[in-house]
Order: C-alpha cells, then sequence, then structure tokens
C-alpha cells in the first residue's frame, strides 16, 4: 500500500511598511503654499532676478449701460408734456372761439311744437340760434356746418326739426367773408318731460366738434 503525502504550504510573510515621509518636505511644500497665497491675496508680484516685491497694475472697470437701459434713463429724467385740460364740452350760455379765430354760439331756447307741415310733424322741439362769426383772415364756407343733438341722460337721438313756417330750413348755404357774422335757426326735438339737452356744432369739417349741454326750461 503506498500514501500520496503533499506538504503543507509555506506560510506567508506581512507586506513591506510604506516608508515614512520626511517631515521636513512637508513643512516646505506648506511655507511655499502659505507664500504663494499671501502675494495672489496682497496683489505682488515677485521679480525674478532680484526678488524684489513690486506692486501689480490697477485695473479700472468701466461698465457700459445697454442701449434699453440708457433709453429708460431718459425717459425718466424727460419731463411728461402738459396735458390738454380742455374736452371740449361746454355750457349752452358759453362762446367757443377755434384756432382760426371762428366764433360759435347759441341763443333763443324756446320750446314749441313743430306744425302739420313740418318734418317730424306736430312734434316737441327746442329752438335755437347758431351764430357763427368770422374773425379770421380767411372766408369760411358755412355751407359745411353741421350741427347734431340728443337728449336725457340715455343720450337719446334727437331728430332735426324742418318747418318752413317756422323759419326752420336746415343749413345756410353762403361764404362768411372775414369779419362777418351769421345766425342759423336750428331746431332738435326735445320731449317735454326732457329737460337735459346736448348740442354738438362744427363749423367746418377741419374744425373739432364743440358740445353744449345743459337744461332748458
Amino acid at each position: 500500500m503506498s500514501y500520496d503525502v503533499t506538504p503543507p504550504p509555506m506560510p506567508g510573510f506581512p507586506p513591506p511598511p510604506p516608508p515614512k515621509k520626511n517631515r521636513s518636505n512637508l513643512v516646505i511644500i506648506g511655507s511655499a503654499a502659505a507664500v504663494i497665497a499671501a502675494v495672489v491675496a496682497t496683489g505682488v508680484t515677485v521679480n525674478g532676478s532680484n526678488n524684489e516685491a513690486k506692486p501689480g497694475p490697477t485695473v479700472t472697470v468701466t461698465e457700459t449701460a445697454a442701449a434699453g437701459d440708457t433709453a429708460a434713463a431718459t425717459d425718466e429724467t424727460t419731463a411728461p408734456a402738459a396735458d390738454n385740460t380742455s374736452d371740449g364740452v361746454y355750457a349752452l350760455d358759453d362762446a367757443v372761439t377755434y384756432e382760426n379765430d371762428v366764433e360759435i354760439t347759441l341763443s333763443g331756447f324756446t320750446r314749441t311744437v313743430s306744425g302739420q307741415y313740418a318734418e317730424p310733424e306736430s312734434t316737441p322741439y327746442v329752438k335755437f340760434t347758431v351764430k357763427i362769426k368770422n374773425g379770421g383772415s380767411k372766408k369760411l364756407d358755412t355751407t359745411l356746418l353741421s350741427v347734431n343733438c340728443s337728449y336725457g341722460t340715455d343720450g337719446k337721438s334727437s331728430e332735426a326739426i324742418f318747418d318752413s313756417e317756422s323759419g326752420l330750413g336746415g343749413g345756410p348755404s353762403t361764404q362768411l367773408l372775414p369779419g362777418r357774422s351769421i345766425n342759423v335757426p336750428w331746431g332738435c326735438e326735445l320731449p317735454k318731460a326732457q329737460k337735459l339737452i346736448q348740442i354738438e356744432v362744427a363749423p367746418d369739417f377741419d374744425s373739432e366738434t364743440a358740445i353744449f349741454t345743459g337744461n332748458v326750461k
């Protein structure tokens, strides 16, 4: 009988210990890092030839405003234009003078009823006179005169009254010379229960409309 005997493995040896760091090297490296940090913090450069410390260059930073910022600053410093306080609304007895020195006034408010041959017929209305005075230097085409009325707080449209028996034949058909004036009779529907009336007058197409308003007795 034979026996196969295998010898046991040899015991292992522990790994060699790491080499010890040189403490003097660590001190030198740490000191050098501290010196570099101090140089960077103080803004000092070192000249390699003579090791003299010299101050670094001074840098000036200039901020340039964008175009939008400049426009905004300009808008804030610009004074606002004066507002136009006139709202174009006047009392029934006011006089309105335009830039071309044409003056408009209303007068002679009278309540009455249109006749049977009027348009519209048998309708309560208020009759008044529109006076146009040309104080300018050019003639005025009065055929371009426009008069529109409404009544009540709801602003109901008021029909113009045409009644030849009362002298209400519509607008004028003349050229008003400088220094002259013309009286134009006009009538607007106004029910008996209504007092508030609004009359809008423009002497021609190029002039703004003047709004007269008030109560009629």
